[in-house]
């Protein structure tokens, strides 16, 4: 063959090599791990506890005050920072494309009564570690980007759900079990405006999608040994409030058949929700996690109980089956003791699947980074799951240590948590330049 000829077979070959594209220069960006974690460090201050932990109840003077330390920093990382109807506060980056639709990021900072200082605080945190790295990079994102920092995460997902109006007149006019208080003028405590919420609603389609960074609050990757949990869906909820009331009398000159203990009722019942949930194949779980005993005297028979009953499935017709069994259970318990309940049904949370594109990205972006990762559940839930109703949604798990969460001894290493905020970086990065 002559040596043109050669040649020109060499350039034809040639042609049908695809061209090796560069990666682009922000795939070895990497958020500043020392910062993120001493945020964490200044945010436990807020509520403190001498366990440890923090007991940052959503609309308690911790919370409020924590929400005004946080949005300085917020505004340091270049976000437009406001709070809405629902209380949320909203961190915004304008972008670059004013036709594309806004990504969403980030948690919430309030926590049960005496809990830990990981549970929301990461996500939270880490969505504005985010921010302020792509502030520092010079990075002009397409989409608007908005850091969510949601209210009353724990008692009910309040600011999701009212994002997504999901919270009607008659939640917000209910007096709180616990303290008595409106939901209205919690909502007003923190900045914002119930007033407005009936006309407030981001609805289906409004978002480009949300990411959410959380720990694990399980033990499969802390046992594991594996960095990153790639969450395939979160669990639905159905909780519910019930006052037994049966007959406060004398302990000691009432005989033990004519009584009507209200504390028995509640612990028969508490047993039967034990024994149905545990009756089925499955992973659901079910929980009576608070008692109220009235009058509380040890010389007087209980007259007034009041308890919460929880379970949660991935599956919303199981969770339906199973609370008409404990149903039709409390309805002969409170015959066999003479006693009589009534049923709050709490606002549900549905079951919600993660989104497949997210999902991967979320690896994809995690083996890029010589991370360890799997897919996995949510026992827990999240905003995430509210944040699904109008857009597609992902989460990234971290590990906790010894699978502990809502306890002043939940504990995540700040390698883990540098880790899980590198992760979203790299996420968000190719979620705004790949999807419309």
């Amino acid at each position: 063959m002559k040596r043109r000829e050669v040649l020109k077979a060499g350039m034809a070959a040639a042609a049908f090599v695809p061209l090796r594209r560069s990666a682009p220069e922000w795939a070895d960006w990497r958020v500043t791990g020392d910062r993120i974690n001493g945020w964490l460090k200044d945010l436990s201050r807020f509520g403190a506890n001498p366990e440890g932990g923090v007991s940052r109840v959503g609309f308690s003077d911790a919370d409020v005050e924590a929400r005004a330390w946080i949005q300085p920093i917020m505004r340091a990382a270049d976000l437009e920072v406001s709070i809405d109807p629902a209380g949320n506060i909203l961190a915004k980056r304008p972008g670059a494309d004013p036709s594309l639709k806004p990504l969403l990021f980030g948690s919430h900072i309030d926590s049960v009564l005496s809990g830990g200082n990981y549970d929301g605080d990461v996500g939270t945190l880490g969505a504005i570690e985010v921010a302020r790295t792509l502030a520092e990079k010079g990075y002009r994102n397409r989409h608007p980007l908005w850091v969510t920092l949601w209210c009353d995460e724990e008692n009910g997902l309040t600011g999701s759900r009212g994002f997504v109006g999901l919270v009607d007149q008659a939640e917000l006019d209910r007096p709180s079990l616990r303290d008595g208080i409106r939901l209205g003028d919690k909502i007003k405590k923190i900045g914002g405006d119930p007033a407005a919420m009936a006309s407030y609603r981001f609805a289906p389609g409004s978002i480009a999608g949300y990411v959410e960074l959380h720990i694990e609050q399980g033990g499969i990757l802390d046992r594991t040994g594996l960095n990153i949990g790639v969450v395939e869906g979160i669990v639905g909820i159905r909780s519910f409030d019930v006052t037994i009331t049966g007959f406060a009398n004398h302990a000691g000159t009432t005989p033990m058949n004519e009584r009507k203990n209200a504390l028995l009722a509640a612990a028969e019942l508490a047993l039967a929700v034990d024994r149905i949930v545990k009756s089925r194949p499955g992973r659901q779980v079910g929980t009576v996690g608070r008692l109220q005993v009235k009058p509380g005297a040890q010389n007087v028979i209980p007259g007034e109980v009041n308890l919460s009953i929880e379970i949660r499935d991935l599956s919303m017709p199981k969770l339906e089956t199973l609370w008409r069994e404990i149903e039709a259970a409390g309805d002969a318990i409170m015959r066999r003791q003479g006693t009589s309940w009534v049923v709050a049904t709490r606002p549900s949370n549905v079951a919600a699947l993660s989104d497949p594109k997210y999902r991967t990205t979320i690896g994809e972006a995690a083996t890029a980074m010589g991370l360890t990762s799997r897919p996995m559940p949510s026992g827990a839930g999240h905003d995430a799951q509210d944040l699904a109703k109008i857009g597609p949604m992902g989460m990234i798990f971290v590990p906790s240590v010894g699978g502990i969460s809502h306890s002043p001894k939940e504990f995540t290493k700040p390698e883990d948590v540098t880790n899980g905020v590198n992760v979203l970086l790299q996420t968000m990065l190719r979620l705004d330049q790949l999807s419309a």
